[in-house]
Parts: C-alpha cells; sequence; structure tokens
C-alpha cells in the first residue's frame, strides 16, 4: 500500500505524493518554553515522530523543521492577557531569556528520552524577528492589515475563504461573540506585532516599522517555515488544538502574502486525557514524563503505551494502561534479545507492516503484526532481523538493550553454590532439590560450559 495521511484540510485521506522527488518538507509546532512539556504535550511529538519514521520507513529524506515559541504566546487565543513567557518567568524568578533556554533543554532531554529523533532544524521564534517583521510588512503591502493602539492586527474579512481548515462559522462567530474585542474589527482578527506598554518596558522587545514591541504567536510558524521550507512545502503538522486558531491563522498569514496554504498537508494528533478530560498544563494533575521516571517507569514504556491507541484518536491516560504497556515492552525486548543473532528479514513480513503504517500511521495494527510475528514459525534469526525493521518506525530501540545485570540475594548465592558443590559430588537429588529452592525465591539457573548464571525469573 502507497502511503496514505488524512489531510485536515480536505478532511480526506490521501495518497502522499512529495512535492519534489528528493525529500520532504516538514514543519512541526514546537513548544512553547514557559514551562516544562507534559505527557499530553509530548503524544504529539511522538505522532509527529512515526510521521517522520514512516516517511523515511518509505524511501524519503525528511527535512524536518521543529520551531521554539520563546515570545509573542499570549495567555489568551483572543490576543489578550500577557506574554507565557513573561508570566513564566515571574512565577519561576527568572529572566524570560533564562526561563526559555531552561525550559527548551528539559523538552529536549523529554524527545531524547522518548527515542523521538532531533528535528533536521530547531528554530527560535527570537533568532527570526526580522523574518517575522519581514513577512508582517509582505502582508500589509498586500492590505490585509490595519493598525489600533495596542499593535497591528490582520483583517480577516479581507480574505474570502479565512477559518477553512477549522471550517469556521465566521458569521456566527461574530454574532455570538460575548467578548469585549476591543479596537479589533472583527473577533477573528489577530495580532501580527503588538506593541510594548507604554509605562513598562518588556523583557523582550524590539524594534519595528510601527513601533517598539514583539511578534504575534503565529507569524513565527508562518516566517520559519518559509525561511527553511519554502512558501508551499509538504506537511504541517500539531495537536489538534491548533486547528481552530494557530494553524487557522498561520494558513491566512502565506495565503494574504504568497497566495497558498503553506502546506500540501495539514496532520494534527488527538489530545491525551484523565478521566476523559483534555491534559493540559492549567488542569489538576499535570504529569511530565518525569513523574512517570520517578515512578520507575522506563520512558520507552510511555512511547509504547502511545502507540495502543490512533493519532487521530483520544488516548485515555491510566496507570493500569502505563503498567500493561511497559510489561509488553519488556516481553518484546526480552523475547528480541533472547533470539541471539540476527538473520536475514522477511520480505512478506515487512510488507505487511508496511501496509499498517502507511495506513494513515496506523500504530496499534502495526503493533498487532509485531505480536503476530512473534509467534510465527520463521526462526528466532529471521524474527529478530524482521522486528529490527519494524523498530525503524516503532523506534524502541531494541537493537542496543540488554537485561540489567542485577544483584543477586546472598541467600540466592549461597543456595547456587551448595547446588554446584552438590552437582560436583554427584549428588544429583540434593542438586534438584537446591534448584527447586532457588525458583522459589524468584530465581533460576542456567548452566553453562562457564558455571551455573543466575536470573530472575520472567513475569
Amino acid at each position: 500500500m502507497k502511503l496514505r495521511l488524512f489531510d485536515t484540510y480536505t478532511r480526506q485521506l490521501r495518497a502522499f505524493e512529495p512535492l519534489r522527488s528528493d525529500y520532504v518538507g516538514m514543519y512541526a509546532c514546537g513548544p512553547t518554553v514557559y514551562d516544562y512539556a507534559h505527557i499530553g504535550n509530548l503524544r504529539t511529538y511522538l505522532f509527529e515522530d512515526f510521521l517522520r519514521r514512516t516517511l523515511e520507513f518509505n524511501g524519503y529524506t525528511v527535512k524536518h523543521v521543529v520551531n521554539i515559541t520563546d515570545v509573542g504566546h499570549l495567555t489568551s487565543d483572543a490576543d489578550t492577557g500577557e506574554d507565557k513567557m513573561e508570566k513564566g518567568a515571574r512565577k519561576a524568578g527568572k529572566t524570560a531569556w533564562e526561563i526559555a533556554e531552561m525550559y527548551t533543554q528539559a523538552f529536549k532531554d523529554d524527545i531524547r528520552r522518548l527515542n523521538i529523533k532531533e528535528p533536521t532544524i530547531w528554530c527560535k521564534a527570537t533568532d527570526h524577528i526580522k523574518e517575522q517583521i519581514e513577512f508582517i510588512q509582505c502582508i500589509e503591502r498586500k492590505g490585509f492589515t490595519y493598525r489600533t493602539s495596542d499593535g497591528i492586527y490582520f483583517d480577516t474579512s479581507k480574505l474570502n475563504n479565512y477559518g477553512y481548515l477549522a471550517r469556521l462559522d465566521i458569521e456566527g462567530l461574530q454574532a455570538g461573540a460575548r467578548v469585549d474585542v476591543g479596537e479589533k474589527k472583527s473577533p477573528t482578527d489577530f495580532a501580527l506585532w503588538k506593541f510594548s506598554p507604554k509605562d513598562q518596558k518588556r523583557q523582550m522587545e524590539w524594534e519595528s516599522p510601527w513601533g517598539i514591541g514583539f511578534p504575534g504567536w503565529h507569524i513565527e510558524c508562518s516566517a520559519m517555515s518559509v525561511r527553511y521550507l519554502g512558501e508551499f512545502f509538504d506537511i504541517h503538522c500539531g495537536g489538534e488544538d491548533h486547528i481552530n486558531v494557530h494553524h487557522t491563522n498561520e494558513i491566512a498569514q502565506t495565503e494574504a502574502c504568497y497566495g497558498t496554504r503553506l502546506a500540501n498537508f495539514w496532520l494534527h494528533g488527538h489530545f491525551l486525557q484523565l478521566d476523559a478530560e483534555k491534559m493540559s498544563k492549567s488542569a489538576g494533575e499535570f504529569l511530565r514524563l518525569q513523574s512517570l521516571i520517578d515512578r520507575g517507569y522506563d520512558p520507552l514504556a510511555y512511547r509504547f503505551f502511545c502507540m495502543s491507541a490512533h493519532y487521530r484518536a483520544k488516548l485515555n491516560f491510566t496507570w493500569e494502561g502505563l503498567d500493561s504497556a511497559a510489561y509488553s515492552l519488556e516481553r518484546l525486548r526480552n523475547l528480541v534479545y533472547e533470539w541471539g543473532e540476527v538473520g536475514k528479514p522477511d520480505e512478506e513480513w515487512i510488507e505487511r507492516f508496511r501496509n499498517e503504517v502507511n495506513d494513515d500511521l496506523n500504530m496499534p495494527r502495526a503493533v498487532a503484526v509485531t505480536w503476530e510475528l512473534t509467534k510465527s514459525d520463521l526462526s528466532p534469526a529471521t524474527k529478530k532481523a524482521t522486528i529490527l525493521v519494524f523498530d525503524q518506525v516503532l523506534g524502541l530501540d531494541l537493537a542496543n538493550w540488554k537485561p540489567l545485570e542485577e544483584a543477586i540475594p546472598p541467600e540466592v548465592m549461597e543456595l547456587v553454590e551448595r547446588r554446584q558443590r552438590a552437582r560436583q559430588m554427584r549428588n544429583w537429588a540434593e542438586a534438584d532439590a537446591l534448584r527447586t529452592k532457588v525458583g522459589e525465591l524468584g530465581y533460576e539457573i542456567e548452566d553453562t560450559p562457564q558455571g551455573p548464571k543466575v536470573k530472575r525469573k520472567k513475569r
């Protein structure tokens, strides 16, 4: 099966064809680094990693760009409230620049622990102020802007198909608006450049043709994606919460300036839920990846857990579900390790696996094929080689996993030594009895030419 992906823009499953033969351009909205990422955020980056790995599995070279939002993301999507970076800095007792660096590094640590591939390019909003100003000037020249006392705004009424990505009911939104839109002409209009307050100096502000201030949230992604991928590229992705506002406004900006919808495919991952509620940083329980590690979970158990649902389906987080994923991962790791040498992969099984991941990244079915393979009649060497091919997409790093050498309790080692002496004296009955006692303590003995090896029994 050729790769098919669900495009939010057309609301259809579409066969994927790259715009260029030599590579796929892919932009993913990165974190706003005012706080740690929670595991719901990380589910989105795992979906994007499965996407990138699937593209590479199909032979494409991927130019993967991820932004770091370190300025301009206000606490309200209505362009009100303060910048999340300034608010986060005050909460942490640090400068906005310091928390940006701290939380950027924490985010990169999280994706490394989840075995998410590093993007080809990281790009920070504060490093691309020039590009954002130039993009706003382009929109201004095309007649899509107006000025208020607090900034330069995009006039959405000038764009005939504004909101198409989200299928927004613009007339309904305008009629039902219950918030004070201030000087905005319409509730859907949004800030391109915000002016710094006259009575205070912001930590992050820049000179511009319109006055001292800072860019709006949406302009950074339009400007940086065009800077690194061009005016029309293959794939733009992010979380489903970006559809109605952020991605809708990115498209509007690029349509106004360049006449394109920015990306050929728009893909969105769905939320992780806690007790059927969307997980967010304002929710009651804010679970970081470190929270799972502190409870003794391997980070890759969470990666495995996220494969239990399709990226376009809600996934409910429970500790029982994570326990099940951790146990399944341990089983798979031990099977692959014990199969020993790597043989030649089986092409028919690889094709079965490819058909599942190519069906809009159907990871639950891909995992099911993996378990079917473990029970097949193929030789251990062939099974191992084939699963290691699967792991190019699964990303579980199975080739490098080895069981931990744990310390064997002294009482167990004493029984093993007594059994070894009984064997040397050919006292087989006592040796068998001592093996049984070792088993009752949760361990097993493997007799090798180099002597007995002791390991904990599998669950």
